[in-house]
This record gives structure tokens, C-alpha cells and sequence, in this order.
């Protein structure tokens, strides 16, 4: 893992490689970035853009979702896939939002993940992008990204989350998320990470060593 100098360097690098990184999937209010962060697991952010912004039309708060039946909120959200479960989820998630929150999306954490289908990352994206809560949503591109530059040295997500939160000042936290998906996405790929041209391989713990195979 990198030291505290290390660190700062690197997001001082990837803040500047990274000014404007925000959120990719599309939502106007807390509820609808709930329902895309349900329909991203294991599909692209594209796709469920594709996809909501026909189900939104209509279906966007959890009253009029639940007009919908099981059967027909399938049809709408095929395409992203695991779409029998996903139903299952959004419309219990939409019940309870309606029974115990007055059908509001609630501000904590612990009550976020109380809904179906929705975890600690799901909670982290809604926390950090719909209420300006400071989070760090661990994804597979963040797990990857940031094991490897040495932000973090864990086995799982959760522990990498703690380690973030530990090696990140919070006020960076919902930024530093999107620099990560960010470099995970456009640099720092999963089977052929683009090391040579990468800004930050200066300090990153997995390009230095990879160089020092090469050496030898």
C-alpha cells in the first residue's frame, strides 16, 4: 500500500486527470437514481440509461411504479438483465418506500439497505449523489483501481470501503469515487490495464512493480 505522501499524490493525480467525473447513470430525483442503481448490477450504465429513460417517463416515483405489475416492470427492464429478480426487488423496494417512508427515499444508510434489493454500495451511490453525503461506493472498477494503485490492500469490498474511508479525507470521498470508476474505465482496465500512458503509474503500487518485472 502506498504512503500517506503516496496517496495525496495520487489523487492530486486523478483529480487533474479527472476534473468533471460525475455520476453516469442519468436520474432527477432521489428515487430514480435508486431504481437505476438497482437495475446497474451487472449491466452497463448505458443500458440502463437506454432503459429508464423509457420506464421514467411514466414510472418514476414508487407510487406509479407500483401501478405496474411484476410481469410488465419485466418487460420495461429486460435488457439489464437478472430481470425477474430486479422486478421482484424494485417493487418491494417501492412498497416499502411507500408504507414505511411516506414514499421518500430515506437519507441513511441503514434504512437504504432495509429495502430490497438494495446494499451497502447501492445505499453509498444514493448517499453520495442524491443527498451530498460523503461516500465511497465500492464497484468492481474501484475494488480493482484501487487495490492496485495502493489506496487501499484488501481482499473484499468492504474492507477496501473501510480502507478508503480510512486513507481519503472525507471531504474527497464522493469525488474520489468517481476518479476511480473513472481510471477503472478508461485506463485502468480489468485484463489490459493501459500502464504506459497511465498519469498516475508514477506512484501506482501495481505499475511500479509490473516495471520492475519488465527490468528483470
Amino acid at each position: 500500500m502506498l504512503d500517506k505522501k503516496g496517496m495525496e499524490r495520487a489523487l492530486e493525480l486523478l483529480e487533474r486527470e479527472y476534473p468533471d467525473a460525475q455520476p453516469a447513470l442519468e436520474f432527477s430525483s432521489p428515487y430514480e437514481l435508486l431504481v437505476a442503481t438497482v437495475l446497474s448490477a451487472q449491466c452497463t450504465d448505458r443500458q440502463v440509461n437506454i432503459c429508464t429513460r423509457v420506464l421514467f417517463q411514466n414510472y418514476n416515483t414508487p407510487e406509479r411504479m407500483l401501478t405496474l405489475s411484476e410481469a410488465e416492470l419485466e418487460g420495461y427492464i429486460h435488457s439489464c438483465g437478472f430481470f425477474r429478480t430486479k422486478a421482484k426487488n424494485l417493487l418491494s423496494m417501492s412498497r416499502d418506500l411507500v408504507a414505511r417512508f411516506n414514499g421518500e427515499v430515506p437519507r441513511t444508510r441503514e434504512e437504504l439497505i432495509s429495502l430490497a434489493g438494495v446494499g451497502r454500495k447501492t445505499a453509498n451511490v444514493v448517499l453520495s449523489n442524491a443527498f451530498n453525503t460523503p461516500a465511497i461506493a465500492v464497484d468492481t472498477h474501484v475494488f480493482r483501481v484501487a487495490n492496485r494503485i495502493g489506496l487501499a490492500e484488501a481482499k473484499d469490498v468492504e474492507k477496501t470501503e473501510l480502507q478508503l474511508m480510512e486513507n481519503i479525507p472525507e471531504e474527497r470521498w464522493s469525488c474520489a469515487h468517481h476518479w476511480l470508476i473513472y481510471h477503472g474505465r478508461r485506463v485502468c482496465s480489468a485484463q489490459r490495464p493501459k500502464c504506459e500512458g497511465c498519469t498516475i503509474k508514477e506512484v501506482c503500487c501495481y505499475a511500479i512493480h509490473r516495471q520492475g518485472e519488465n527490468i528483470h
